[in-house]
């Protein structure tokens, strides 16, 4: 028994020193909770980036807090959001008071995403979302800084923006076919989902584009996931329309991308229509979707900065696909989390949000910095245009998705987007790394006809 009793003491003294010896898990752990529809792209893509970030982060030691190195711990919550709020709202319920997460990062839909964001400012912690693309968000930190200032924008920048952008895609395609298509008054269509993030972008767009000299066609609101398009795009013809400005996130864009080519309808195709912004997209459409333009963050041979390209290969490598808008949780946690909580040396909110506020950080989708709104207040919103972040329109060409725009040209003091690129491009004008020429569909140029 003595025997027994000795054998015993030392395996628990054994037991006792590897615990000693081996990285204290619990306490020397980062926790971020990354939430979205895991059942789907968008949650997906939200996971992806993180656990790439995550992975290459450890690897090299994980990230410096103070004079110790903490390993980062993702945890996974499954937001259901695009069916259930409630769902969403109790998901990150459990990631904050259950599992205590640092951090959290995620949320596509806005609806859901203001809900997760109360109880995330309840708790006063840092909410990062990575999907929701309308200003209430960071109005509400306008509104109610102490409150809401734990809050952050992650990506995309919001709809104000993406209108901005839209608007100059057209421009774009517009001073094209001016020059090359024999077409005297442009008209440009408006096909949107019926959701509250597209509902900014519709207004935003049948204000401007009258403005810019052209005529609205039509506007058309059709479900999200839509089976058909048969009907909208028989009136899209009929109204003459030569852009088909598109505003899509859900799945009703493949039956676009695939109606569009089944039809040649002669028509322009641009605007935002997610699902093509994937490697299976000419699969998807069983072929038919040459041509469609679309809002995106990443295509394969394009660079905003050195940081663009080795993010892109590694994500494809790994998971066999273009990263989504939403994986830039992988810029949150490789670049935003770790440069504030190395900087500040701790992961005290009070602390990292001044950093996250005064700092500029870059990242693979450009530079990441915060804006304030007229009056200098914080809205913790991404500053958007040259020089910062702008997203690309890119192109689906002859099977593959290349960036088409922007293009930028020097208005001293600062940079703006061209119209389109010269043919003779000068000190005053540049690209980024990578970018080629829009396309007219063949069946548009049979349409209309060259000059």
């Amino acid at each position: 028994m003595k025997r027994l009793n000795q054998s015993w003491n030392m395996l628990l003294l054994l037991f006792s020193f590897i615990l000693l010896c081996s990285p204290a898990w619990g306490a020397d752990e980062i926790k971020i909770g990354i939430i979205g529809p895991m059942e789907m792209i968008y949650g997906q893509n939200h996971w992806n980036g993180a656990v790439l970030a995550a992975d290459e982060l450890n690897a090299a030691g994980g990230i410096k807090v103070g004079e110790k190195r903490m390993k980062v711990k993702l945890i996974k919550a499954d937001s259901d959001e695009i069916f259930s709020t409630a769902t969403a709202v109790n998901a990150i319920e459990q990631l904050i008071l259950r599992d205590k997460v640092n951090f959290v990062m995620g949320g596509i839909v806005t609806e859901a995403c203001l809900a997760m964001q109360d109880v995330a400012m309840d708790n006063k912690t840092l909410f990062f979302t990575a999907g929701p693309a309308h200003p209430e968000l960071c109005d509400r930190v306008i509104r109610d800084y102490n409150r809401y200032k734990y809050y952050f924008r992650l990506s995309p920048f919001n709809s104000t923006y993406l209108s901005k952008n839209l608007i100059s895609f057209v421009r774009s395609i517009t001073a094209k076919m001016n020059k090359e298509l024999d077409i005297k008054q442009i008209k440009v269509g408006i096909l949107a989902e019926k959701d509250m993030w597209a509902d900014p972008i519709v207004a935003d767009a049948k204000q401007m584009l009258p403005k810019m000299g052209l005529e609205i066609a039509g506007v058309w609101r059709i479900s999200p996931s839509a089976k058909t398009l048969t009907a909208e795009l028989a009136d899209v013809q009929r109204s003459g329309c030569h852009i088909l400005l598109t505003i899509l996130n859900g799945p009703a864009g493949v039956v676009l991308g695939r109606q569009y080519g089944e039809l040649k309808v002669p028509t322009i195709i641009t605007g935002i229509l997610t699902q093509c912004a994937t490697l299976k997209w000419m699969d998807i459409t069983q072929g038919m979707g040459n041509y469609v333009m679309t809002a995106t963050n990443y295509v394969q041979d394009m660079e905003y900065n050195e940081l663009t390209k080795p993010f892109v290969d590694e994500f494809i490598k790994r998971y066999g696909d273009l990263p989504a808008f939403t994986a830039d949780t992988y810029t949150g946690v490789k670049y935003i989390l770790r440069q504030t909580i190395e900087e500040v040396g701790s992961l005290d909110p009070e602390k990292m949000i001044p950093y996250l506020e005064s700092h500029y950080i870059k990242v693979p989708p450009g530079i990441g910095a915060l804006e304030k709104d007229e009056l200098g207040r914080h809205r913790h919103d991404l500053k958007w245009g040259p020089g910062y972040i702008t997203g690309i329109g890119a192109q689906w060409q002859d099977g593959k998705f290349v960036a088409v725009w922007p293009h930028f040209v020097w208005h001293s003091p600062y940079w703006d987007f061209a119209v389109e690129p010269s043919d003779t491009p000068t000190s005053n004008e540049i690209s980024y790394k990578g970018m080629k020429p829009f396309v007219f569909p063949p069946w548009v140029v049979e349409a209309y006809g060259k000059k």
